[in-house]
């Protein structure tokens, strides 16, 4: 394995809270697989991850992480293993490109296989954060294939009363990015060609108000 992945792995660990950067560097600290080479705070991520080859993100706990960050770092081709909070942003994660997803609880040897396994090209993610393969159906025509959230629904009843996205970030005190998200991820589930579209589905299903 040393052979091939040239082992350690140079980590960058990003997370909203300093305090808990230092318990994941901690962790990680003197493991033969990994060297931690840097930390950040998820804004300054994407300037600097060139310079590692794999990133452990930390979501942090927050119901509503600001995934721009994410998503720009993603792109640039850097393995990244994130790390969520609540079940149902493993998805989200998921969409923004991670290679690695995994809950805050996971133990430390769990976080060194999920790096090498991202590092090595490969996709690193806890069972147990998503369905079993085979488990999702394919719904019927007018029927989500999966319950948007709450805040989706939040994200799509102020569409429906005709806000822009830029205002409705600004009302939910989110960034715009994670607004066009939630958008996206809710015309997904709806199976909707447009924001308009979404809307008349989901007040048909009665999921918003009309």
């Amino acid at each position: 394995m040393d052979t091939f992945l040239n082992l350690p792995i140079e980590v960058l660990i990003v997370a909203p809270d300093p305090l808990v950067r230092d318990g994941l560097a901690a962790r990680l600290d003197g493991r033969p697989e990994v060297t931690v080479s840097g930390q950040a705070d998820p804004d300054d991520a994407p300037l600097i991850a060139g310079q590692v080859r794999a990133v452990l993100w930390d979501l942090g706990p927050g119901p509503e992480p600001d995934l721009e960050p994410l998503t720009a770092l993603t792109t640039t081709g850097v393995p990244v293993v994130v790390l969520v909070g609540r079940p149902e942003l493993a998805t989200t994660a998921w969409r923004a490109g991670a290679r690695g997803i995994l809950p805050r609880t996971a133990d430390t040897g769990e976080l060194i296989l999920a790096l090498v396994t991202a590092a090595g090209g490969l996709i690193a993610v806890d069972p147990n954060l998503f369905p079993p393969p085979g488990s999702l159906r394919s719904a019927p025509p007018g029927e989500p294939t999966e319950a948007p959230t709450p805040r989706e629904l939040e994200v799509l009843a102020l569409i429906a009363d005709g806000l822009s996205s830029k205002e409705i970030a600004r009302q939910l005190g989110i960034s715009e990015h994670t607004v066009k998200f939630h958008v996206n991820m809710v015309m997904s589930k709806l199976g909707a060609r447009s924001r308009t579209e979404a809307v008349v589905i989901a007040a048909r299903l009665g999921l918003i108000p009309i």
